[in-house]
């Protein structure tokens, strides 16, 4: 059985987790649903659900953003009204669409003229 790898993230990644977190924790508790209803809501088990609750950085990010949606998290600032998710996508493909399509290392140029 291969080794599990031990993976280490950046203080602000384990912040921004641990508020979604508990921003999903607040908003689930707040609507007074059990961890059982949100779980089947979002068709994932209910470990999966705790652990989302608990902050575990390895939860699969569309089961976490999911659950933020059925309970009425909001991502990324954004309002319904003034600035949707898919004009923040229009804004970001039309600038992926400027930029090149790898990103490649200069090579290092040869002199061999002697």
């Amino acid at each position: 059985m291969p080794k599990s790898v031990t993976r280490s993230y950046s203080r602000y990644t384990e912040e921004a987790i641990t508020l979604l977190s508990r921003l999903i924790r607040a908003a689930r508790i707040e609507r007074k649903l059990s961890v059982q209803e949100v779980a089947e809501r979002a068709s994932i088990s209910r470990s999966m659900l705790q652990r989302i609750e608990k902050g575990n950085l390895k939860c699969e990010i569309g089961a976490v953003f999911e659950v933020a949606t059925i309970l009425g998290v909001t991502l990324f600032n954004a309002e319904p009204s003034s600035f949707t998710l898919a004009k923040h996508i229009n804004q970001t493909e039309d600038k992926l669409a400027l930029l090149p399509q790898k990103a490649r290392k200069k090579t290092k140029v040869v002199n061999d003229d002697f």
